[in-house]
């Protein structure tokens, strides 16, 4: 688990410093930084990936995970002449890592600045930090519509046990291991499930979005895909199968992310972009609890959103004992529009154990108050 941070001269960040917990909410509005934060990590766990951290240095761009363009972008725009982009690391277990990369304005690859307390050349110092390994599960903002057939990868899901930063491989995953993956932590089982594997928490965790839901996965050999098929529970039977097309949005969509908040085992890493996208508040105040949840068990969790449920929904959690509160962090990312360079800072908010914030700055969980102001 990542216990402290640090980020200097990358993207909007002229210097960060953070200590993370299990479950780390990062707030603000469009284009505080926020992203920047979740792309920091994956740049690192590409780069290492490919076979590059170690020797060659910082690759922005790669097509399995993120691209973020050439050196001029990655680079804070009011670094010094000769400072370089640097991040430090620092693990529950006392692993420490740093990286200095050089400035590049034409490359997608920042070379290593050797020298001082670099990691380098010792790879197998990185393979117990779930950043480095396949306990680590990236949902990009953009998750895998409906579909006609899903997707399979050997690859991915039997051997990597991901399930695409899209969520693509989601029904794959259920198809393979849906039934044979029983969810052992009792605070994960919903108590309206057939039973504790992971296909039946699922579709009842699927019913906090759209009340008895049911899963139906064929796969279809001949073709290398998989068929989907929704029925929904009346008082006497479930329905006959719905395609993907005719079903809400928001049920595909929520899909990964509950899948990847059940199958996360203590100590993985999950980086999650907006879990409220297509969810009614309903299912986005579950979707926190579930994330509270996740946390609880040792999953360590950083989550970009702009959701006041979300939020709230995690607050109601530690409220009810579900989440320790020193188990959250609750960032807030904006700017000073009255300092001279584009840089983010970053606002520290804590919690209580009823769930009280230690300060609710502007912009923060305060829109409902200022439409209302404007009604009455």
């Amino acid at each position: 688990m990542i216990k402290y941070i640090a980020i200097k001269n990358f993207k909007a960040f002229k210097s960060l410093k953070l200590k993370p917990s299990n479950l780390n909410l990062c707030f603000g509005m469009n284009g505080m930084g926020k992203s920047s934060l979740l792309q920091s990590l994956l740049l690192l766990r590409q780069s290492f990936q490919k076979g590059l951290l170690d020797t060659k240095g910082l690759l922005l761009n790669d097509k399995d995970l993120i691209s973020i363009g050439t050196g001029k972008d990655a680079y804070y725009q009011s670094a010094g002449r000769g400072e370089h982009i640097e991040f430090e690391i620092q693990t529950q277990k006392g692993q420490r890592y740093q990286w200095a990369f050089q400035f590049d304005p034409t490359t997608d690859i920042l070379p290593i600045e050797h020298g001082g307390n670099l990691i380098i050349n010792q790879i197998s110092k990185f393979e117990g930090f779930s950043l480095f390994n396949n306990h680590c599960q990236y949902l990009s903002a953009e998750h895998y519509g409906p579909q006609k057939l899903y997707p399979k990868s050997e690859l991915e899901v039997k051997q990597n046990k991901n399930i695409g930063i899209k969520g693509e491989y989601a029904v794959h995953y259920l198809s393979m291991f849906g039934n044979s993956e029983i969810i052992q932590l009792e605070n994960l089982r919903h108590l309206k499930a057939s039973s504790n594997n992971l296909l039946h928490q699922t579709a009842a965790w699927l019913g906090e979005i759209s009340p008895g839901t049911k899963l139906v996965i064929e796969d279809l050999k001949g073709v290398d895909s998989l068929r989907l098929g929704i029925q929904f529970e009346t008082k006497t039977r479930f329905t006959n199968e719905f395609s993907p097309y005719n079903v809400g949005f928001g049920i595909l969509y929520v899909l990964p992310l509950i899948v990847s908040l059940l199958k996360a085992e203590p100590g993985s890493l999950l980086l999650i972009e907006n879990p409220e996208s297509h969810l009614h508040p309903t299912g986005q105040s579950a979707m926190g609890r579930l994330m509270a949840l996740a946390a609880e068990n040792g999953v360590q969790i950083f989550c970009e959103s702009h959701s006041d449920h979300i939020i709230n929904g995690i607050r109601v959690a530690v409220k009810d004992n579900v989440l320790d509160h020193d188990k959250l962090a609750i960032y807030y990312f904006d700017r000073n529009p009255n300092d001279d360079e584009h840089r983010s800072r970053v606002t520290e908010i804590f919690i209580d154990k009823k769930g009280t914030l230690s300060e609710y700055p502007a912009g923060l969980l305060d829109e409902w108050s200022n439409l209302l102001l404007k009604l009455i």
